[in-house]
This record gives C-alpha cells, sequence and structure tokens, in this order.
C-alpha cells in the first residue's frame, strides 16, 4: 500500500480531469501519453469506489477526453 502510495505522490502533478467513457475521472498523462486512469463510482453523492486502470491495453480501449482545468 505505501509503495502504491509514493508511486500516486510522483505522478499526481500529471493528473488531469477526464471523461472515461463518458463518465468524469482523471487521468495520469506525464509526457503526453496516459500512464494510468481513475474511474469513480458514485452512489448516493459520494464516491463509493475508485478503479485505477494501468495496464496499456485496457488504456488504449478506453474514450479519453482530458478536460480543462
Amino acid at each position: 500500500m505505501a509503495r502504491a502510495a509514493l508511486g500516486f505522490a510522483r505522478t499526481a502533478r500529471f493528473a488531469q480531469p477526464a471523461l472515461v467513457n463518458g463518465a468524469v475521472g482523471a487521468v495520469v498523462v506525464p509526457h503526453g501519453r496516459p500512464l494510468s486512469v481513475m474511474t469513480f463510482t458514485v452512489a448516493g453523492g459520494r464516491i463509493a469506489g475508485i478503479e485505477i486502470i494501468a495496464d496499456p491495453a485496457r488504456l488504449r480501449e478506453l474514450d479519453l477526453a482530458v478536460l480543462d482545468n
């Protein structure tokens, strides 16, 4: 768990809001290429789950649109 947190801390500055398959999410884009994507499950107005996708094959299958900050 600590290793994952440290890894995220190094790339957090590259995170941007995005539409992921039409839903709100976030994409980490260092050097112009998606490294990972976070999708959110919302229930009752709260985030109930987060999925982090970092597999290059799965990333290529996603419909991503980076939103303006």
